[in-house]
């Protein structure tokens, strides 16, 4: 049985984040799920200027990096996203909740890393769909996951800036 002290320090830390992650993981995963089923491959629709839906499949890491390798860069970036959530979840774990912006982060990221993990686990790619675009120039595709890791790591960013700003003025 735990202890009531464990038990609090589990209430106490950045675990509490946690809805966060499984809440973009679910919206991540029904949002692919849903271009699968109403989207053939490479199937485009504009929503807006400077936005469509575009269903294609990545084999490789961010902007399609690795992608021709034959199929070893699957077990690579699945490995690798696991391990980098373990690491997020012990340094949710040891953060105080009181650190909000750096546990906002590391529950973004660990969405968006699982969210492409299950995907590569599932399917042996990763679902894209939204293209951003100007013109003929494309950004290349992303989904729901890789917004989370951007957001999640552009919060890490800025809260190392304004953390190193705060002691540089003490």
């Amino acid at each position: 049985m735990p202890n009531a002290t464990a038990v609090s320090q589990k209430r106490t830390s950045g675990l509490q984040f946690l809805w966060l992650s499984l809440v973009l993981i679910i919206i991540d995963q029904v949002t692919k799920q849903w271009v699968v089923s109403a989207f053939d491959l490479y199937e485009s629709i504009a929503i807006m200027p400077y936005l469509n839906f575009t269903y294609v499949q990545n084999f490789g890491a961010a902007f399609s990096f690795l992608s021709d390798q034959g199929g070893w860069q699957r077990w690579l970036f699945t490995l690798l996203a696991f391990a980098v959530s373990i690491i997020l979840l012990v340094w949710l774990r040891r953060n105080p909740v009181g650190l909000w912006r750096q546990n906002l982060a590391f529950s973004l990221i660990l969405a968006g890393a699982i969210g492409n993990v299950i995907d590569r686990l599932w399917h042996g790619y990763v679902i894209d769909f939204i293209d951003v675009y100007v013109n003929n120039w494309h950004w290349p595709a992303f989904n729901v996951a890789d917004m989370a890791i951007t957001v999640g790591a552009v919060l890490m960013l800025l809260e190392a800036f304004f953390e190193q700003r705060q002691e540089q003025r003490a």
